[in-house]
């Protein structure tokens, strides 16, 4: 099956040439959106406001108001870069739930739209 784009981080691929990559559009956006997290606003060339930078989140003080904050930078970069990703839900894992106080770690349900297909992106940070 020939491949759509490289698998980032960049991993040689021994059936696919000189990189793994990506076979489904699913797991493309997947990718896609786990860089828009990932990536801090500024980093990315020619578009500074590309980025949601949940690391710049983590040294903040933990609350509703921090959730809050995260949530609605998702939503809003998602509907700006990927319009046809419908974000469900952003839960977080807390303390109170049994997560450690030295990590944030958060969970993003979302609907893509074309492929009428439901999928969840799991981040831990630090990883």
């Amino acid at each position: 099956m020939p491949g759509i784009t490289p698998m980032l981080p960049l991993v040689n691929g021994i059936d696919d040439g000189a990189y793994r990559l990506l076979k489904t559009y699913k797991s493309l956006v997947k990718q896609n959106l786990k860089n828009l997290v990932l990536t801090a606003p500024g980093e990315r060339m020619m578009d500074t406001h590309f980025g949601v930078g949940i690391r710049n989140f983590l040294f903040r003080n933990d609350g509703q108001l921090l959730y809050s904050s995260i949530r609605s930078r998702i939503n809003d970069q998602v509907q700006k870069y990927m319009p046809f990703v419908a974000i469900i839900d952003v839960s977080f894992v807390t303390p109170e739930m049994g997560g450690d106080n030295n990590f944030l770690g958060l969970a993003i349900e979302y609907n893509i739209g074309p492929l009428d297909t439901i999928d969840k992106l799991e981040i831990t940070m630090p990883n």
